[in-house]
């Protein structure tokens, strides 16, 4: 029994997962990756831990699993999608931290460029934002000894996450990312699927730094550094990848992923649709010849929510205790915006903190926890208003994965406010799943989409119970108290 070998590396963790043939995971293994905060709005990571964390889950899933390396088919890729590395061509060696996609430290580098964004929306379909790729490479440039020489002499390359680890896992003979991940960097034209030399003069980032854009399903190169034949072919982002592992083939087909963050993506077909109210479009895939685009909606603070009450407040002991807790007792009619690190859609606010609205001397542990959870399906809806208007379609039903999903009273919450059906699949490892099914795809594991299609199954279906007077009634008080968060600074 051969399996396509899953490696998902996430924010705060890498995951190995081992697939069966028909979608199912057989086995798997995580580490935690620790994110490092030296500043106010920083956040950066090891990036030798990252791939030490990589060899781990791999030698410790084949282990669990009792089986060799010869008993992979393929392997397929997905990562945290923008987090940022710089890396030595000569040692191979990271030249300083890696940057992570929530970090806001290159902020100023882009206020300074504020009259490009439109050059960029229309060529990117992103935003202006230190979320991306671009202005962490041009911060790394500027704080590292002679940043700009290394790079125009073509000694330093950089690279987002999956293709450090395909660098590293391959030994250095494939330095690649796949269109995904190339579309998330600001340098990557989606129109005309390349680097854009414009984009990367702006930035002063010189091209040969720049690793080749390949699409998602595609032979990125043996795992030589594990001594063996086996090839990974299929990369592809996190956020894609779920909605590729949800089966979202097809255009007007959305899925909302519950991680550190919330990302809500839309298929949007084989053009991209550049959004007039704060959505992202983006690269969903390519197979073969064939692009595949979607809008997303980002919102910076999801699940990190729970793991803020667990680990800075002390509320809960364990992040699963979320939901029995949030159930003891009736809503305080509170509101919490986990403005953390800023606001992600529609608002792309990154000056915004954290707020709180709605305290009263009978507040108790119970309703904290439960509007921290009520926070996250907000955020979501936000993000879904502005989808529907930009689609001039109603989202009747939402897929969902992600560690959060595991709450019931979010997902009953979250059915209720957007008056739409969730449906929560049997594998929950979606992310992970999706890229599976695109190396599968790749390697002839899967024959074909309706293939896939055919054994995806779901373990559960929310529908709304509120009644629509209750909902407006609440979405305009968390809109009140987002209005008075931006207005705090």
């Amino acid at each position: 029994m051969k399996f396509i070998l899953a490696i998902d590396q996430g924010t705060t963790s890498t995951r190995a997962i081992l697939f069966d043939k028909h979608g199912q995971p057989f086995q798997i293994a995580q580490r935690e990756v620790k994110c490092l905060f030296p500043n106010s709005g920083w956040v950066e990571a090891d990036a030798i831990s990252i791939w030490v964390s990589v060899m781990d889950v791999i030698n410790e899933v084949l282990v669990k699993a009792n089986i060799t390396i010869d008993d992979i088919h393929a392997v397929g890729l997905t990562n945290q999608r923008e987090t940022t590395i710089v890396w030595s061509k000569k040692t191979g060696m990271p030249v300083y931290n890696a940057i992570v996609w929530q970090s806001r430290q290159s902020a100023d580098i882009c206020d300074a460029l504020s009259d490009k964004k439109e050059l960029i929306h229309q060529k990117t379909g992103l935003l202006m934002n230190p979320y991306f790729s671009a202005s962490k490479v041009r911060f790394i440039l500027d704080h590292i000894p002679n940043g700009q020489e290394r790079a125009e002499s073509g000694e330093l390359l950089f690279g987002t996450i999956d293709s450090w680890v395909i660098y590293k896992m391959t030994k250095g003979k494939t330095f690649a990312t796949d269109v995904t991940n190339a579309s998330r960097t600001l340098l990557y034209n989606i129109n005309e699927m390349r680097w854009d030399e414009e984009l990367c003069k702006i930035f002063n980032i010189p091209m040969k730094m720049l690793p080749e854009v390949r699409p998602s399903a595609s032979d990125y190169g043996a795992l030589d550094y594990l001594k063996s034949n086996i090839h990974i072919t299929g990369v592809i982002g996190d956020q894609q990848a779920a909605l590729f592992g949800q089966t979202c083939f097809e255009e007007g087909e959305s899925k909302n992923t519950y991680g550190t963050g919330c990302f809500l993506l839309v298929n949007t077909g084989n053009k991209p649709v550049i959004s007039k109210n704060g959505l992202l479009t983006t690269v969903a895939w390519q197979i073969g010849d064939k692009v595949t685009y979607a809008l997303e909606g980002s919102v910076f603070i999801g699940g990190a929510v729970v793991q803020w009450l667990r680990s800075e407040m002390k509320i809960i002991a364990h992040s699963g205790d979320s939901e029995s807790v949030a159930l003891e007792s009736p809503s305080g009619n509170i509101y919490i915006v986990p403005a953390f690190t800023g606001l992600g859609t529609p608002y792309w606010d990154d000056d915004a903190r954290g707020a709180v609205f709605g305290l009263t001397r009978s507040t108790n542990r119970s309703q904290f926890v439960r509007a921290a959870l009520e926070a996250i399906a907000y955020q979501c809806k936000d993000v879904m208003e502005v989808m529907q208007k930009e689609t001039n379609k109603k989202i009747e039903v939402l897929k969902v994965d992600g560690g959060s999903t595991k709450n019931g009273y979010l997902m009953q919450f979250q059915s209720d406010i957007l008056h739409a059906t969730i449906k929560l699949p049997k594998c929950l490892e979606t992310t992970a799943l999706g890229a599976a099914y695109m190396a599968g795809l790749q390697c002839g594991f899967y024959q074909n989409l309706e293939s896939i299609r055919r054994i995806h199954e779901y373990q559960a279906i929310y529908k709304p119970q509120m009644k629509k007077e209750t909902i407006k009634k609440l979405y305009k008080g968390w809109k009140t108290a987002i209005k008075a968060t931006r207005m705090f600074k």
